[in-house]
C-alpha cells in the first residue's frame, strides 16, 4: 500500500519480491495516488501494476481531505479483500491513514522503514507525526537500523515484533542504478545534453513545508553565491510547490551555472545522482541512497529522523544557513582528503538485501 512517489520506489523492490513467491503469497498493489504522475512514473520503471488504485489526488488537496479520503476510501477493499496482513511505509499520510483503516478493520499493519525518529512533532512536519502514529498503530515493525530498533523498544514496542533489515530504497538503488544505463528515456538523454562534464557537478532537491519562506531564500542565496565558483554547475529540479517555484525562479532564474529543470522521474534522479559530485537536499530518501553511490549530501535542515548518516560520516546536517551551506560545500568541492573521506564512509542503511529478509520474515509469523 503507497501513494507517493518515495514510497513507490521503496516498496517497488518488495512488491517485485513477494511476486516472486506466488506460491506462498497472494499479494495485491493498492496505491491511493497521493501523487499521481510521479508515481505513474515509478509503476512503469520496475513493471508494477497496481490492483487496486484509488486515484485520490485532487487540485488543492491538503491533510484533511487527504487523510478522510484515504480512511473512507480503505475500507471497502479491506472488506472485500481480507488480507492477513497490510504494509504501509515509512512517513506519509498515506500509511498513517491506512495504518489506522486497517486497524480499524482488524487487520494486521507491517510497518517497513519503521523507528525513524527526530521526537520534534514539527520537524519534519507532519511526516514525524506520521511516523509516531504508524508505529503506534502497527503489529509488525521492520527497521532499517539498530538505531530505529532502539527507538522503538524505548517506546514500549515488544522486541518480538521489530525486525532490523535495512531499507528496501537501497533494494530499489541497486536495481535501478545499472537498469538507467539501459533504458531508452528521454529525460535522461535531456540531462546528457546539459550536464557540463568539466565542471563538479552539485545536484540540489528541496521541498520541505518546514523551509517554505525565509528558509528556501537563504537556501537560493546559498546557491547563488556557490555558482559564483567557475569549476561548479548547479542542477536544480525544482518541486512544482509554488512556495518552492517562486524564490527558486526569482532568485536562480537568471544565475550563470545553475540550471532550473522540472522535477526529474525515478531513472533519470538515479542517472544524475550518479554524475554528481556532491548533493544539497532537504530529502529524507536521499540520504540513504547517495552513499550507495559514494556521493557526499548535504543535508538542509536542523534535525534528522536518520541519525546514523551523520555517525557513519556520510551526511552534514546544514540547515538553511546559506554561509554554512556555502562553506561545507566548498570544502567538500576543494577538499579532496574530507571528499574522499565522506564519499567512502560505510552506508548504515544496508546492502540492498532488505526485502529477503522481510519476505523471510513474514513466512515465519
Amino acid at each position: 500500500m503507497f501513494g507517493t512517489r518515495p514510497e513507490a520506489i521503496k516498496m517497488a523492490p518488495l512488491v517485485k519480491e513477494f511476486q516472486k513467491n506466488k506460491d506462498k503469497f497472494d499479494t495485491k498493489v493498492c496505491v491511493t495516488a497521493q501523487h499521481r504522475e510521479m508515481l505513474d512514473q515509478v509503476l512503469e520503471f520496475f513493471e508494477i501494476k497496481p490492483d487496486f488504485d484509488l486515484n485520490l489526488m485532487k487540485p488543492g488537496q491538503n491533510l484533511f481531505t487527504l487523510t478522510a479520503d484515504v480512511i473512507v476510501s480503505m475500507k471497502g477493499i479491506l472488506e472485500n479483500f481480507k488480507p492477513d496482513f497490510v504494509f504501509v511505509h515509512g512517513d506519509t499520510t498515506t500509511s498513517t491513514a491506512v495504518a489506522l483503516a486497517s486497524f480499524y478493520a482488524g487487520v494486521k499493519v507491517c510497518h517497513i522503514e519503521a523507528g525513524l525518529r527526530t521526537y520534534n512533532k514539527l520537524s519534519p512536519f507532519p511526516e514525524e507525526m506520521n511516523r509516531q502514529i504508524t508505529g503506534r498503530l502497527a503489529d509488525i515493525h521492520f527497521a532499517p537500523t539498530e538505531q530505529a530498533k532502539n527507538n522503538l523498544l524505548k517506546e514500549g514496542i515488544s522486541s518480538e515484533f521489530v525486525f532490523v533489515t535495512g531499507n528496501t530504497v537501497i533494494d530499489a538503488l541497486m536495481f535501478a542504478k545499472d537498469k538507467v544505463e539501459e533504458v531508452n528515456d528521454s529525460q535522461i538523454e535531456f540531462l546528457k545534453s546539459i550536464v557540463d562534464i568539466s565542471k563538479d557537478l552539485v545536484l540540489v532537491t528541496g521541498h520541505r513545508r518546514e523551509n517554505f519562506g525565509d528558509g528556501f531564500i537563504n537556501i537560493c542565496n546559498s546557491l547563488r553565491q556557490l555558482a559564483l565558483q567557475k569549476n561548479v554547475q548547479i542542477i536544480y529540479p525544482v518541486h512544482l510547490n509554488p512556495n518552492v517555484q517562486k524564490p527558486v525562479n526569482e532568485i536562480l532564474g537568471s544565475v550563470e551555472n545553475i540550471k532550473l529543470i522540472p522535477p526529474l522521474n525515478y531513472p533519470a534522479f538515479v542517472w544524475l545522482m550518479k554524475q554528481s559530485k556532491i548533493i544539497i537536499t532537504d530529502s529524507g530518501g536521499i540520504q540513504e541512497e547517495a552513499p550507495s553511490l559514494g556521493k557526499p549530501v548535504l543535508v538542509m535542515r536542523d534535525t534528522t529522523e536518520r541519525p546514523e548518516a551523520l555517525e557513519a560520516g556520510t551526511v552534514i546536517l546544514v540547515g538553511t544557513d546559506a554561509s554554512k551551506i556555502v562553506k561545507k560545500a566548498s570544502s567538500l568541492l576543494l577538499d579532496s582528503n574530507l571528499y574522499e573521506k565522506m564519499s567512502k564512509s560505510h552506508n548504515p542503511y544496508g546492502n540492498g538485501l532488505a526485502c529477503g529478509k522481510i519476505i523471510e520474515t513474514i513466512m515465519t509469523i
